[in-house]
């Protein structure tokens, strides 16, 4: 007992501190304890047992050393040699964050916070400690310390790779959403989607999606809903059906194709079950179950395996843009790997991909974002956070077969007939309101929204209850979508083509009539109307061709030429803009567009695009294009934009 009670006060001075050095046991003291309870006999075992001891408890300090310079979660390996640190380069990022640090202690003392002492006193580099800093002033009780923080992490770019990997590892979930709205952020900051589980190479991912179609909810649902999930059902049936042998073959709102045994669509199929997934996404309680059911990490799977569809993957974050209006699913979101996924779309060239991630993330972050964007509501400016305070809001508003993103292109470039245009084609716009008007005009919240607008009831992807699809329908369903996207708390300009400029109209006169609606009415600034069909068109005249109007959809119904619905809603429109003193400049096509193959025609004469109040101006492009400037500096842009900044002019 002597011997061991003198072996552990020896080895309990063994430091971590310096490198291993041998030591020298004073065997004569050794001796003098063990001759007092031990045989001779014995010394010669316990000599070689002790010894045998002392090599088992020797520590590597040099290991110890590199584990305090680095986390555990480092990927490079760094240098142990002291002549690797005398570098210009280390030593100048060592000085910076020296002074760093001394600001925030600077900052501390003069706003009388307390300075974190667990960081003053870390053990390790400099910069490692500005590091872990900035991570635990990130998770702040206090807002703007936390924004900060999140700002400061995102506009470093000099850390290493096992310091993105400390960061992916270490922060929270508010932190990580944070970092994936900073703009030009490296995605190292974000660990990959959690690996899923494998499953039989012989059971296809739509059978997945039709179980998950299956357990939601099919009693007391919205008609189109409904519609959308049978249709999904029904077809993924026929893929069922084929697979177990036979031909199969449909057409209308089925899919449009024959097929053998020899080539199934299965992406076809998807794509049907996806947007019936859409359509239950815009429900709260079916979101609920979705996520109950492993519907994330089945998207999951799905936008991985379908890297070469930019449709699915589309369908797929919309889905997650519309559960992230959730506040309760933003944890499951996070778990599944969908702000990696996120971050890395919204550094995509395409207007569509980006603006679909972006509406997601800006629903997920609530640190900085008050308001929701439901589904159709999409922010093309600002994308990511930005100190740039928002004085306006700028809201677009398409017409018939247009779109969020489509219909405000820069106009398409002919090859053949404009060489000179065509060699500077790398500075095409997709959408001019996201690239040229954010450019000059920064300060302003930037809105397009989409609706689903059809010539035919043939082409309808929701046939069922057409009253849908009424002017004054969509109206309704708009405004409520804008008030949660906050439209109405600051100054408001709308911009609208063809029969969106009805339905600008058509919200603003139910707005009036609605008290919770009086913001959007009381901060109009200004309507823009291109090509607006106040008095009718020609289109819905013509019965062009079966294709198009055999059944004449709602839309087109209601564009009839002095339609008294339409008369109504003018003269509704003009009785309280003249005593609100909206500002209003309308542009008028002055040439033909054609439809089909057969026909060509002006779709909104001068005579109808005038509405009786503000300038109206000729413009010698057809229906499609007057929407579309050739260029930057071209008068359609031009004229527009100073139509902008004159009425926006307190606010810019």
């Amino acid at each position: 007992m002597s011997v061991a009670a003198y072996c552990i006060f020896c080895y309990r001075q063994i430091g971590t501190s310096g490198p291993a050095t041998k030591t020298h046991l004073p065997w004569n003291d050794i001796s003098k304890y063990s001759s007092i309870c031990i045989h001779p006999r014995g010394f010669v075992f316990i000599t070689y047992e002790v010894l045998s001891l002392k090599k088992l408890l020797q520590i590597d300090t040099q290991a110890i050393h590199q584990e305090k310079l680095k986390s555990y979660v480092y990927v490079r390996t760094t240098s142990l040699n002291p002549s690797d640190y005398q570098g210009i380069t280390y030593q100048a990022r060592k000085e910076i964050h020296k002074a760093v640090r001394k600001i925030l202690e600077t900052e501390a003392k003069i706003f009388r916070r307390p300075f974190n002492e667990q960081f003053s006193t870390f053990d390790g580099e400099d910069h490692e400690c500005a590091l872990w800093l900035l991570l635990k002033r990130s998770q702040s009780e206090d807002k703007e310390v936390r924004l900060q923080a999140v700002q400061d992490l995102a506009n470093n770019s000099h850390w290493h790779d096992y310091q993105y990997g400390t960061v992916a590892q270490t922060c929270d979930q508010r932190t990580a959403i944070g970092l994936a709205r900073s703009k030009d952020i490296d995605l190292r900051f974000f660990l990959p989607p959690p690996p899923l589980p494998k499953i039989k190479s012989d059971y296809p991912i739509e059978d997945e999606l039709r179980l998950l179609l299956v357990s939601l909810p099919q009693t007391g649902l919205d008609p189109c809903v409904q519609y959308f999930t049978s249709l999904a059902l029904r077809e993924s049936s026929q893929t069922l059906a084929a697979q177990r042998g036979g031909l199969w073959c449909f057409g209308g709102n089925g899919l449009p194709y024959c097929e053998t045994l020899s080539k199934i669509p299965s992406e076809t199929v998807e794509l049907f079950c996806l947007q019936a997934l859409v359509q239950h996404s815009k429900v709260s309680s079916h979101c609920d179950k979705i996520e109950a059911k492993g519907g994330l990490q089945l998207l999951q799977r799905i936008y991985q395996q379908r890297k070469d569809s930019a449709k699915i993957q589309r369908n797929i974050i919309r889905i997650i843009g519309n559960m992230a209006l959730d506040e309760r699913l933003h944890s499951s979101i996070v778990r599944a790997g969908w702000v990696s996924v996120l971050a890395e779309v919204m550094k995509s060239p395409h207007v569509i991909q980006s603006s679909h991630a972006s509406r997601a993330l800006a629903n997920l972050d609530r640190d900085t974002v008050k308001e929701k964007y439901p589904d159709g509501v999409y922010v093309l400016h600002p994308q990511y956070r930005s100190s740039q305070p928002i004085r306006a809001d700028i809201l677009f508003v398409h017409g018939l077969l247009g779109a969020a993103f489509k219909t405000w292109r820069q106009q398409d470039i002919d090859r053949h007939l404009d060489k000179k245009a065509s060699e500077g084609e790398e500075d095409y716009s997709q959408c001019w309101p996201k690239t040229w008007l954010a450019s000059d005009c920064p300060a302003l919240r930037i809105i397009s929204v989409e609706y689903d607008t059809h010539l035919s009831d043939w082409k309808a992807k929701c046939p069922v209850e057409a009253h849908r699809k009424s002017i004054a329908y969509r109206s309704n369903e708009l405004l409520d979508k804008l008030r949660a996207a906050g439209i109405g708390d600051r100054p408001l300009v709308w911009v609208s083509h063809s029969m969106g400029g009805l339905l600008v109209k058509k919200m603003l006169v139910d707005a009036s009539k609605n008290p919770e609606m009086d913001k959007i009415v009381n901060n109009t600034r200004g309507i823009i109307f291109y090509s607006v069909p106040h008095h009718g068109s020609q289109l819905a005249e013509y019965s062009i061709n079966a294709r198009y109007l055999l059944f004449p959809s709602v839309e087109v119904k209601e564009l009839s030429k002095d339609s008294p619905a339409l008369k109504e809603l003018n003269d509704d429109f003009l009785s309280f803009a003249k005593d609100k003193k909206f500002s209003v400049l309308s542009f008028a096509e002055t040439l033909p567009t054609h439809i089909g193959s057969m026909i060509k025609l002006h779709v909104v004469p001068l005579e109808s695009a005038k509405l009786g109040i503000g300038d109206l101006i000729p413009v010698d492009v057809n229906h499609l294009n007057i929407c579309k400037p050739k260029k930057k500096d071209a008068f359609l842009y031009q004229r527009t934009l100073k139509f902008i900044q004159d009425v926006l002019a307190q606010e810019l």
